[in-house]
């Protein structure tokens, strides 16, 4: 009889802690939450990571790029003379309604360069960018 009103008093216990701790987290304002940075915020290697290593990954058929495949002459020349041309008519693979050079803007193309020629092959700090 003791174990029975013992165990019924536990799961009460268990069940006004988990209605308390559901309360409290739904009035604390300091609530943690995830929130998705937004692309005008992020450096050159988040957007890196966010609009070029999709579709530029290991065994892509664009083929794998990462600041380190390239030197920092080469990474200027493409966003100079090659980056609009080659990937004007590139969907984004996350939202297949626009391209790719609809998504970027000249601010994030300008961290995306800084971003692969400070981490070139020739550059003083070489990466591959995970």
């Amino acid at each position: 009889m003791k174990i029975k009103t013992t165990l019924r008093i536990l799961l009460a216990l268990m069940i006004l802690t988990g209605l308390a701790a559901t309360a409290l987290a739904e009035d604390n304002p300091a609530k943690e939450t995830v929130k998705v940075k937004e692309t005008k915020d992020m450096n050159g290697k988040e957007l890196f990571i966010a609009h070029c290593k999709v579709c530029h990954n290991e065994d892509a058929d664009a083929g794998e790029y990462t600041p380190i495949s390239l030197i920092m002459d080469q990474w200027d020349e493409f966003y100079d003379e090659t980056f609009v041309e080659t990937h004007k008519e590139v969907v984004c693979p996350k939202d297949e309604d626009k391209k790719i050079t609809d998504m970027i803007d000249k601010d994030m193309i300008k961290k995306l360069r800084k971003f692969c020629v400070d981490h070139a092959a020739d550059s003083e700090q070489p990466m591959t960018c995970g």
